[in-house]
């Protein structure tokens, strides 16, 4: 057990395995203990499986389906718009406009919603361009970044080649770095699950994960709040491992 204590040890599988039940273990115990008393700030396991029930009875089923389907569309929109910025990065004109975009990603999320409301006043559309605005921004800065580490050798091999500037910006920036692009969208995808909740609590006409936490959060429903985050802490984690399995799958070649 000491040596499991040093920096660099390397482990097994099954030792993986066993010091993740134990953590797991050791957070459950300390889960219930710590709510065994009469006052406790933490919901107890029994009031975190009342919240269960209760939001499975008000239509969870229903709401995880359309939380889900606000995250694929805005991520989908997201990368498309993303993808042109990237891939115009390159060229001296259009560099200054992909750059200018990146620089968005400062600016404070409810100021962004201010404006958006103001030209788009249906629910579900509203809550969509925000994420995909929001989105944009980051995942344009992800993917000018993975251009920017593009080996020089690479470029020098497709010139050797006899490539013009635009096979060389097909052939090593686009069908080169699409591996990457899936691992961008992958990590940004976290991003897109948690601001997720965020917008439909905003505009909550269109149900949600959001809209139901924002509802158990009013009447101080605590249970049900654990309930909820545990329920998006395995959608979130079941996506990313879902596109990462999809990538691998897709790339044998890739490496990352």
């Amino acid at each position: 057990m000491i040596k499991y204590l040093i920096p660099f040890e390397k482990t097994s599988k099954l030792n993986k395995t066993i010091i993740l039940l134990v953590w797991l273990l050791l957070l459950i115990v300390t889960w219930f203990v710590t709510t065994s008393g009469e006052k406790h700030l933490f919901p107890s396991p029994v009031q975190v499986l009342t919240g269960f029930t209760e939001l499975y009875k008000d239509g969870l089923v229903v709401h995880i389906f359309n939380s889900l389907k606000l995250c694929f569309l805005s991520i989908f929109l997201a990368t498309l718009i993303s993808l042109v910025f990237a891939y115009l990065w390159p060229i001296p004109l259009l560099k200054p406009v992909s750059e200018f975009v990146t620089k968005f990603r400062f600016l404070p999320f409810t100021g962004l919603s201010f404006y958006i409301t103001m030209v788009i006043h249906d629910a579900r559309n509203m809550q969509v361009w925000i994420l995909v605005i929001f989105l944009t921004t980051f995942l344009t800065t992800s993917l000018i970044a993975v251009v920017k580490d593009i080996p020089e050798e690479e470029f020098d091999h497709a010139k050797m080649l006899k490539c013009t500037r635009w096979e060389v910006l097909w052939q090593v920036i686009i069908l080169g770095r699409l591996d990457y692009v899936m691992d961008v969208i992958r990590q940004n995808l976290a991003i897109t699950w948690m601001m997720l909740v965020t917008v439909e609590s905003i505009v909550a006409a269109s149900g949600g994960l959001g809209f139901l936490i924002k509802n158990s959060d009013k009447f101080m429903n605590t249970g049900r709040i654990i309930a909820l985050q545990i329920i998006i802490l395995l959608i979130g984690l079941s996506l990313d491992s879902g596109i990462n399995f999809l990538r691998k799958a897709i790339f044998r070649y890739s490496k990352i």
